[in-house]
């Protein structure tokens, strides 16, 4: 299954290793303070950052857009603290 995700690992962790750490994102899902919600495309979407994992590089099939970091960031680093 294929499923949309924010890649939130740093540009020069992303160069260096085979790896991303990636947010997914959805159409659904509870709304939650660690859940920014946002129009992506079009469409209402929330960023599950309470859902963060480690993927190959090679399981990425493309780049569908960017999401401006002030949508989620600040929440991720909240959370981290």
């Amino acid at each position: 299954m294929t499923r949309p995700a924010l890649v939130v690992s740093p540009d020069d962790m992303n160069a260096a290793l085979p790896r991303v750490i990636v947010a997914p994102i959805t159409s659904k899902g509870q709304a939650l303070g660690c859940r920014p919600a946002l129009v992506f495309k079009g469409k209402s979407a929330r960023i599950l950052l309470d859902q963060l994992r480690c993927v190959d590089k090679a399981r990425l099939l493309g780049k569908l857009g960017e999401i401006d970091p002030a949508v989620w960031h600040g929440v991720m680093m909240q959370m981290l603290d």
